[in-house]
């Protein structure tokens, strides 16, 4: 498909009012947007509203697409329609599939297996170790992983992945030709160079609320199943796993501390049947796809642990302490505590958390 017919898919998805759902009713009804445009207005009238159908018979409006063709004329930016061959078949088989998106990147990774990856924002540090953990591993044994570019559980899964072979995929809320957060600017460029950006918002789209779910559904679309690592029951990614499960694809969760905020959303999806996960490799193996790599069980991060770290470890246990409980726990002074502390933060064994907490970390 040549540049003057992709201008005359972003002059028809542009015009105001019509929805994806008219949008397809349309293309069932006449075909590629030339021939809607070519259309009588009695016709289309039949299949849209009536300022829609008169928008339509006033002929494509070029001016309007002036940004999108600048865009377009960039190295690695595409647009993907319901007539493209490499449009992802896990997207037509849900009920309100996009008739087109934008893409800056590797449109090869569209059909490739995949999973996503998602979960809170503020995340532990122990949740984006996990995320970024499994994404690697994953990603490393062919599979793209499919998050939303967003801070905490989303950044740490694209990094792991990128690390891979299997890449990664980011699907935002925005226009492609806006980086949102700012935070993963660099990030994002990475994604452009060995992964791709996603998004079914026109170029120049600013970041809005409304805009996050809806690309959610084009995250587990994408998908043979959905893995949340972390979440508040009132997480923006437990729309993600619904919808995951509305498009019969696997739900997945990493099961956490019960005392953890961030661990209540997870354990929910478990409750209402997600499947509970303690490795990577419970996914390959529900994919039908066991690795038979020799696991290493040791622990990387305690090999050489003086007998002080040994016992701080022991003390901290599995759940967030406060520095005081730590010191009580353990006899050590507080300045004593707090060098050994130093030491294991710097060797990624321990993180230190908000209001004077802190964390095991295992690898």
């Amino acid at each position: 498909m040549g540049t003057e017919e992709h201008l005359l898919w972003v002059s028809l998805s542009l015009i105001r009012g019509l929805g994806g759902e008219s949008f397809r009713k349309l293309l069932q009804t006449f075909g590629e947007p030339d021939r809607i445009f070519s259309a009588s207005h009695s016709a289309l009238a039949r299949v849209v509203r009536t300022p829609v159908a008169t928008a339509i018979s006033s002929g494509p409006d070029l001016q309007i697409t002036k940004p999108t063709q600048t865009w377009l004329a960039q190295s690695g930016n595409h647009l993907i329609t319901l007539a493209d061959p490499d449009y992802p078949q896990g997207l037509l088989e849900m009920p309100d599939p996009p008739p087109m998106f934008y893409l800056k990147g590797r449109r090869d990774l569209l059909n490739q297996p995949a999973i996503a990856i998602v979960g809170s924002r503020n995340a532990t540090p122990q949740g984006e170790v996990n995320a970024e953990n499994f994404a690697s591993y994953l990603s490393h044994r062919g599979m793209c992983i499919i998050s939303g570019l967003a801070l905490g559980i989303d950044g740490a899964a694209h990094r792991g992945a990128l690390q891979g072979s299997g890449s990664s995929i980011a699907v935002v809320g925005t226009g492609l030709d806006i980086v949102y957060p700012s935070r993963h600017r660099d990030l994002a460029h990475e994604l452009a160079q060995s992964g791709a950006l996603i998004s079914e918002f026109p170029i120049g789209t600013p970041s809005r609320a409304q805009n996050f779910p809806r690309r959610n559904r084009i995250i587990s679309g994408l998908a043979l199943g959905c893995l949340v690592v972390e979440a508040a029951l009132k997480s923006g990614s437990l729309i993600t796993a619904r919808l995951a499960a509305e498009q019969g694809r696997d739900v997945f969760a990493i099961p956490g501390s019960i005392h953890s905020p961030l661990s209540k959303g997870c354990h929910m999806l478990i409750k209402q049947g997600a499947k509970l996960v303690e490795s990577a490799q419970d996914i390959l193996e529900e994919f039908g796809t066991p690795d038979s790599s020799p696991v290493n069980d040791t622990i990387s991060g305690e090999l050489d642990l003086s007998p002080d770290e040994a016992q701080i470890l022991q003390c901290i246990g599995f759940d967030p302490v406060s520095t005081d409980v730590l010191a009580s726990r353990s006899g050590l002074t507080s300045d004593r505590l707090s060098a050994i502390l130093l030491i294991m933060e710097l060797a990624g064994q321990v993180a230190s958390l908000p209001g004077g907490m802190v964390q095991r970390i295992s690898p």
